[in-house]
C-alpha cells in the first residue's frame, strides 16, 4: 500500500501520489516493488534487505540520492512471551523527496510533534529522532517488567517466569545489536552532511541523533548486563531449592524404608512364632519401641552426616 504525503504547515499532509514529496510503501506488493523499480532505480536487493528483519543499518551513497537501512522497534503488543521485535525498513532520501519502505504503516506516525517539518531532510531526520525515543521508551517498560517479574519469581519460583525474563535479556541482544549499527549509520551520515553541506541545523541535530543513540545503547548495555547476573542468580536459587527438597526426601526415604523392613518382619508369622512364650502386648511394644529407636538412630546419624558436609563445602 503506498501513502503519499506533502509538507504543508510544518507537518504532513495526505495528498494524490503526484504531488507527493513523502512517500510511504507498506508492505509493498509485486506492482508496487516495479514502480519503486522503474521509477525510483531501486533493485531487488536493496528492496529485500528494507523488507528483511536481520539486515543490518548500512547506508548507500549515490549520485542523485542517498539510500539507508534502518532498525527500528516493532510496537510491543504484550502477551506471555514478552519478547521485544527489532525489524528493518528502507529510507530512499533525495533533496526532494523521501521514500519509506517498511513492512507496515507506522514508520511515520507521531512525526512532527517535536519538530517543525518543512523539508524531506526534516522529515528523514525527525523519523531517526522518533525511532531513537522508541527504543528508550522500551528499555523503561523493559525495566518494569523485569521488576514485576522479579517479584513473581521470588513468590512463586516458577520455570515460566524465569522464560519470561529469558525472553528479555535476548530482546535487549537484539536492541543492542540494532543501536550499534545504528549508530555507525549515523556517524557516516554525519560525515556526509558536512561533505554536502546540509546546514548548520541539520548538522546539529545529527549530533543530537548520535548522542541520544549513544546514550540508548549504554543503557540497553547496562539492562543486559544486570538481566544476565539477575539470570545466573535466579537459576542458582531454583537449583538449591530444588537440592533442599530432594535431599528431604531423600531423609524420609532412608529413615521409612528400614521402619518398613522391621514391620515386615513383625507382620509375619515367624514373629509370633519367635515370641510364642511372650504376651503379644510385650512382644510388639518392644518392636516398636525398637523401631523407634532405629528410626533416631538413623536420623541422628544423617543429621551429623550432613552436618559435616555442609562444614566441609
Amino acid at each position: 500500500m503506498i501513502h503519499s504525503y506533502r509538507l504543508a504547515q510544518g507537518s504532513l499532509q495526505a495528498v494524490p501520489a503526484g504531488e507527493a514529496q513523502v512517500m510511504l510503501f507498506s508492505n509493498p506488493d509485486l506492482a508496487e516493488r516495479e514502480l519503486l523499480h522503474s521509477a525510483f532505480k531501486l533493485d531487488e536487493h536493496a528492496l529485500a534487505s528494507a523488507l528483511d528483519p536481520d539486515e543490518v543499518s548500512r547506508i548507500e551513497f549515490h549520485p542523485d540520492y542517498l539510500f539507508l537501512i534502518w532498525k527500528r522497534p516493532e510496537n510491543y503488543s504484550g502477551g506471555g512471551s514478552l519478547s521485544f521485535e527489532v525489524s528493518s525498513c528502507g529510507l530512499l532520501f533525495c533533496p526532494d523527496r523521501l521514500l519509506v519502505i517498511a513492512p507496515d504503516d507506522t514508520p511515520l506516525l507521531g512525526l512532527g510533534a517535536r519538530h517543525h517539518l518543512h523539508t524531506p531532510l526534516d522529515v528523514l531526520l525527525d523519523l531517526l529522532l522518533n525511532n531513537i525515543h522508541h527504543y528508550l521508551g522500551h528499555l523503561k517498560v523493559i525495566k518494569l517488567v523485569a521488576r514485576e517479574l522479579q517479584h513473581k519469581f521470588n513468590s512463586s519460583m516458577e520455570n515460566r517466569h524465569l522464560m519470561q525474563m529469558f525472553n528479555l535479556s535476548e530482546s535487549l541482544i537484539y536492541y543492542l545489536n540494532a543501536l550499534h549499527s545504528n549508530g555507525a549509520l549515523l556517524t557516516r551520515l554525519r560525515n556526509h552532511a558536512e561533505k554536502e553541506r546540509f546546514g548548520p541545523q541539520a548538522v546539529g541535530l545529527i549530533d543530537d541523533l548520535i548522542i541520544e543513540n549513544n546514550q540508548c545503547y549504554k543503557q540497553a548495555e547496562i539492562y543486559s548486563t544486570v538481566f544476565a547476573g539477575l539470570m545466573d542468580a535466579r537459576g542458582n536459587l531454583m537449583n538449591n531449592s530444588t537440592n533442599k527438597l530432594l535431599r528431604k526426601l531423600t531423609l524420609i526415604n532412608v529413615v521409612f524404608l528400614p521402619l518398613n523392613l522391621i514391620a515386615s518382619i513383625g507382620g509375619m508369622s515367624e514373629f509370633s512364632m519367635m515370641t510364642a512364650g511372650t504376651p503379644w502386648w510385650i512382644a510388639y511394644s518392644l518392636l516398636l519401641l525398637a523401631m523407634l529407636l532405629a528410626a533416631a538412630g538413623m536420623s541422628l546419624g544423617l543429621r551429623r552426616l550432613t552436618g559435616h558436609s555442609h562444614r566441609a563445602g
